[in-house]
């Protein structure tokens, strides 16, 4: 064998690592984000927690999710990719074993602080990553990647709910432990961390740009206002869809939460197929595309009526490739930048979809109280101007991508 074939062979071996690194990383991320389902009336019972209290404990771990937002992309620049991929995946272990050491609300505060720091350190961490390996079909790869993000997100309430319904070595397992079994397998994904050999931390600090010059780009923020708006129009869904058909249409929990299944099924097929697509069309004009459907299906499945609720499932296949896309963007545009301007878009991004979340209830509240507020068709038209609400948010999402669309023409630098 040659020195070339053996080099080749090197690169191949240590690209695979680093594709487990991230398949493995992005199931790890969707299991930790949505085990919580099944776990939190359970957490409530045992605490005697009322709302405002189970309030204070998710705002918290938005706290901490955005906290390590704002510094994940410095670390990685500092202290080099390889370091912070190992040092979250321990920093995620080690959240599981403090939720199984809770036995005290301020120590469950605690842990799930801990917890959403690992999560935000891996959304951040794993964009990076992405970011600097896939310089080749990167729509296609990024997509691919938010797939295995996808898949885990549906199996997680299953996975959680399965395990706190056997008992291992004569024990019931029960929310804690659960905990501690699923962040466990963050151990996994530290071997293919370990072995691979990552790009990116050789950059010399002349090859990048100043933070100043980064924030008078104005596409920067036209990216930051249409991820912002996608994203709000995405998560949204999770929170208002069962609600919606339960209190709007009488539809059973069952029902509803089929309908959420079809949701995440579109969302994952869309991330799975149409990756290629988005690369041979474009970045900027595939977010156009996408959220308008995503938009335009919001809007019929809401005002059409129950006949037509198969559209919020079809919904989910156009919000599913806004946030890869855009990652996929930033890669190309911001090549020796990219974890400074994936920490400081999403920081930006989080902090937008709470505000975002929090005007969807004001409007529901306001629009029921208009109506009667408590008749069931002030019910009805409160959900529905809320739900059209996470429609003008992926409407706007493509109006800006128009806009940027436009910019980038004028300026010779479409991607």
């Amino acid at each position: 064998m040659t020195s070339l074939q053996q080099e080749t062979k090197a690169e191949k071996r240590n690209y695979t690592w680093q594709l487990l690194t991230i398949f493995i990383g992005f199931i790890i991320f969707g299991l930790s984000e949505n085990i919580k389902g099944p776990a939190i009336p359970r957490m409530q019972l045992q605490f005697h927690l009322d709302e405002g209290q189970l309030g204070t404990l998710l705002s918290l771990n938005s706290l901490g999710y955005l906290l390590a937002c704002s510094f994940t992309g410095l670390l990685v620049r500092k202290f080099g990719m390889k370091v912070v991929t190992v040092l979250t995946f321990v920093i995620m272990f080690l959240s599981g074993v403090l939720v199984w050491l809770s036995y005290s609300y301020t120590w469950l505060i605690g842990s799930n602080f801990v917890l959403y720091i690992g999560n935000g350190m891996l959304e951040i961490g794993l964009a990076i990553l992405g970011a600097r390996i896939f310089t080749k079909n990167t729509g296609t790869m990024m997509n691919l990647s938010h797939f295995f993000y996808g898949i885990s997100s549906v199996v997680a309430p299953l996975l959680a709910t399965g395990l706190m319904s056997i008992s291992l070595f004569g024990y019931d397992v029960d929310w804690r432990m659960m905990y501690l079994i699923v962040l466990a397998l963050s151990l996994i994904p530290i071997v293919p961390a370990l072995l691979s050999r990552f790009p990116g931390d050789d950059i010399k600090a002349e090859d990048r740009k100043s933070f100043k010059t980064l924030m008078r780009d104005k596409s920067l923020w036209l990216l930051i206002a249409i991820l912002t708006f996608g994203v709000v129009s995405e998560l949204s869904v999770g929170g208002w869809l069962v609600n919606f058909l339960e209190k709007s249409y009488g539809w059973t929990t069952i029902a509803a939460s089929s309908m959420l299944s079809s949701f995440f099924i579109g969302f994952s097929l869309a991330r799975l197929f149409l990756g290629p697509i988005i690369d041979r069309v474009g970045f900027t004009v595939s977010i156009i595309g996408v959220s308008m459907i995503a938009a335009i299906s919001t809007f019929i499945a809401t005002l059409g009526g129950e006949n037509y609720a198969i559209f919020f499932a079809i919904a989910g296949f156009g919000v599913a490739p806004i946030y890869p896309t855009v990652m996929a963007f930033i890669s190309k545009r911001y090549p020796n930048d990219s974890d400074v301007v994936i920490g400081f878009v999403a920081t930006v991004m989080g902090l937008g979809s709470v505000i975002g979340n929090y005007l969807i209830g004001i409007i529901i509240k306001g629009v029921k109280n208009a109506y009667g507020a408590d008749t069931s068709l002030a019910l009805t038209r409160g959900l529905q101007a809320g739900y059209l609400f996470i429609g003008v948010c992926a409407l706007l999402c493509s109006l800006l991508a128009v806009v940027m669309y436009r910019y980038l023409k004028k300026r010779n630098e479409l991607i």
